[in-house]
């Protein structure tokens, strides 16, 4: 099945938003994270709505000490934004190889393609699985804030993996409604390190997708 792009996704959200409201409702959410920039806003915005467990998983950053200090921005990030309801951290396990294997005779191809879709599906059913064995209500990712991501498919993979799991996947589209301008804008305010390349060693090498 295709991704869709006509779906608008941030109308989506906004009725589910609407109805979690309506019935006075915090769910908790699990939300995967690529790195403290694109979750900025993410976390203003949802944390208005949601118990939040910002889950850092990301196997796919090269070099070591470039995951690191992706790492510690997050930390700070949220240690140091104020929210409605408190957010917690986990950070997910570091493992390179498993994004290696995963990506395995697709290095090749330019950043945008099947390879990222592939790292996409390998974090976003990660966080289903805990977010499942813990609970949530549902689970998404800061991932589409970036123009550079395809918000249509990580909504598509969210939702067959959010059914295969047996959790809900909250519909996004962040970088709507001005949300990536409020990312740079709170990068600045906040100090937050922004890195030139998406993350992993392939990006950096197509460097003209800077994107995180």
């Amino acid at each position: 099945m295709k991704p869709n792009p006509n779906i608008n996704y941030q109308k989506e959200l906004d009725k589910l938003l609407a109805a979690l409201q309506k019935e006075q409702r915090v769910p908790s959410l699990y939300l995967h994270s690529c790195c403290a920039p694109c979750s900025s806003y993410v976390l203003e915005y949802l944390s208005e709505y949601f118990h939040i467990t910002l889950f850092y998983y990301n196997p796919n950053i090269s070099p070591e000490a470039e995951y690191q200090k992706r790492v510690q921005e997050q930390k700070r990030f949220i240690a140091n934004l104020p929210a409605r309801h408190p957010i917690k951290f986990k950070e997910g396990p570091y493992t390179p190889q498993t994004f290696y294997e995963a990506v395995k005779g697709l290095e090749h191809l330019p950043e945008g393609g099947e390879r990222c879709f592939i790292c996409y599906e390998l974090r976003l059913r990660e966080a289903a699985r805990l977010a499942k064995q813990s609970n949530f209500d549902y689970f998404t990712t800061t991932l589409t804030i970036s123009p550079l991501k395809n918000a249509a498919k990580l909504n598509e993979l969210g939702q067959k993996i959010g059914s295969e799991y047996g959790i809900s996947y909250l519909p996004s589209d962040f970088k709507k409604r001005n949300g990536y301008k409020r990312s740079i804008e709170l990068s600045a305010e906040y100090g937050l390190y922004r890195q030139n390349y998406c993350g992993c060693v392939f990006s950096r090498r197509d460097a003209k997708f800077t994107e995180g």
